[in-house]
């Protein structure tokens, strides 16, 4: 007589995986969004130096992560380090990985 209709309705049955799935389904989409907005644009620039990195030769101007712009002067294939010249006789080793910009020779430098 007194019990509001609140108290008066019991647990639903069968709902368990309806809620299961309402409560998982936001994640998925939150995984999405992070995937097609950071992870996958991250792979493509990874890949993209990988192959810029393999394609130097002898003659290209390079910026290495430190800043430093200089010429190749000598690739070895099986080798990880590469020789710059950055300045008149003196030339560095640099480790291919350290390698942030490849400029060619008909690139004028960016001021």
């Amino acid at each position: 007589m007194f019990i509001t209709p609140a108290f008066a309705q019991g647990a639903p049955t069968g709902g368990d995986m309806t809620s299961l799935i309402t409560n998982i389904v936001p994640f998925i989409l939150i995984f999405v969004i992070m995937w097609f907005l950071i992870i996958r644009p991250q792979q493509r620039r990874v890949r993209e130096h990988q192959e810029m990195i393999k394609n130097v030769r002898r003659g290209d101007v390079v910026v290495t992560s430190g800043g430093i712009v200089g010429k190749v002067t000598r690739v070895l294939e099986d080798s990880t380090d590469i020789e710059v010249e950055i300045a008149d006789g003196v030339k560095v080793k640099v480790a291919r990985s350290n390698i942030s910009e490849v400029r060619t020779k008909s690139e004028p430098v960016k001021a």
